[in-house]
C-alpha cells in the first residue's frame, strides 16, 4: 500500500515495511493469508491486529529473557510523517527499531507435527537431531528441540537445516545463543499457554543484532508462525484441530490446488471462522478483549 510521506521498503506475504529513518521503521501487518507461501486472494479481517496485538503481548512478556525491537504500537506515538495515516496504521503496526537480521528462521519443536513429523517417518531425526522410535503424529518431544531452518525469498519454501549450517554461516557463539534463546522463549511461552488450556506445539522466532547484542524481531508466537491445538482435544497419532492457519490451509488442500500461484479464492464461511480461530488464541493468549483490540487498544 501506497503510505505518501513514508518510503516503502518491501512487502512480504503478509507484512508491509516502511522506512521512518535511520533508526526505525514501521513494521504494518496487512490482513492477507498465505498457505504454502502463496498469498490467497482474499484476506481474512482483523487477522493483521490479532498477529500485532500477539507480538505485543509475547515482547512484553519475554523482555527479561532478550531484548526486542520494538519501540511502541500506540499509532499516536508515531512519528509525524505517519500521521497523515494513522487510522490505516492503528492496531497492525509496530514502530521498531532496524537491527541486522540473522538470516535463520529459528524454530523450536515441542512435538511432532508438519514437515518434522513428515522427516521423522523417513529417518527417525528431525533436522539431523535423533528422536526415539516409536513417536507418532502430534506425540510430545521429550524435550524441545531447535531445527532451524533457512530463510526463502518469497515465493519460496524455507528449507529445514541441521544446526551445523547455522553454525557455519554466523559462528559457533551466535549459533549457541540462538538456540539457546529459542528454546528458553519457547518454554516460557509454551508454559504461558498451557495454562490458558492451549498447547503451543511449536513456533519460529526471528532474531536481529543491534550494537552487538542479540535482539528479539519480526513477530512472536502469533498463529501465524506457530502452531496452537486446544489441550482438551490433543491426542497423540491425530492430527490436532488448531487455533492458526491450519484450517486455511486444509481447506487450499481439499480443493485439489497444486499449490502453485494463484491460490485459490476462500469462501466466506471459512473466511469467518479463521477469523473466529484468530480472535479465540488472541484473548486466551493475552487475556484480553477481541472488541477491544478492535478499538486500538494494545496495551
Amino acid at each position: 500500500m501506497d503510505l505518501p510521506g513514508l518510503a516503502h521498503v518491501r512487502s512480504g506475504k503478509v507484512r508491509d515495511l516502511y522506512e521512518v529513518d535511520d533508526d526505525h521503521l514501521l513494521l504494518v501487518a496487512s490482513d492477507r493469508v498465505s498457505t504454502y507461501d502463496v498469498v490467497h486472494p482474499t484476506p481474512i479481517p482483523d487477522k493483521g491486529r490479532v498477529l500485532t496485538g500477539i507480538s505485543a503481548f509475547w515482547f512484553a512478556r519475554l523482555a527479561d529473557v532478550v531484548d526486542n525491537h520494538l519501540v511502541t504500537t500506540d499509532v499516536e506515538a508515531f512519528p509525524a510523517a505517519a500521521q497523515p495515516h494513522r487510522d490505516h496504521l492503528r492496531g497492525r503496526t509496530m514502530l521498531v527499531r532496524r537491527v541486522d537480521v540473522v538470516p535463520f528462521e529459528c524454530v523450536v519443536r515441542g512435538y511432532l507435527a508438519g514437515s518434522g513429523w513428515r522427516e521423522y517417518q523417513e529417518t527417525g531425526e528431525v533436522c539431523g537431531v535423533a528422536l526415539p522410535a516409536g513417536l507418532h503424529e502430534a506425540s510430545e518431544l521429550p524435550a524441545p528441540i531447535f531445527t532451524p531452518a533457512t530463510k526463502a525469498a518469497d515465493g519460496e519454501h524455507d528449507e529445514n537445516v541441521p544446526f551445523a549450517v547455522v553454525e557455519a554461516a554466523v559462528g559457533a557463539r551466535l549459533a549457541a545463543t540462538l538456540r539457546d534463546l529459542s528454546v528458553a522463549l519457547y518454554e516460557r511461552g509454551r508454559a504461558h499457554a498451557r495454562e490458558q488450556g492451549i498447547i503451543l506445539a511449536d513456533t519460529k522466532f526471528e532474531f536481529g543484532v543491534r550494537d552487538g547484542r542479540v535482539v528479539l524481531a519480526d513477530e512472536v508466537m502469533t498463529p501465524d508462525s506457530s502452531r496452537y491445538w486446544p489441550a482438551d482435544t490433543w491426542r497423540p497419532g491425530t492430527n490436532p484441530p488448531s487455533f492458526d492457519k491450519q484450517f486455511v490451509r486444509d481447506y487450499a488442500t481439499s480443493t485439489g490446488w497444486d499449490k502453485t500461484p494463484p491460490a485459490p479464492e476462500l469462501p466466506a464461511d471459512v473466511v469467518m471462522a479463521t477469523r473466529g480461530k484468530y480472535a479465540e488464541v488472541y484473548e486466551r493468549i493475552t487475556g484480553r478483549s477481541f472488541a477491544a483490540l478492535l478499538e486500538g487498544e494494545l496495551a
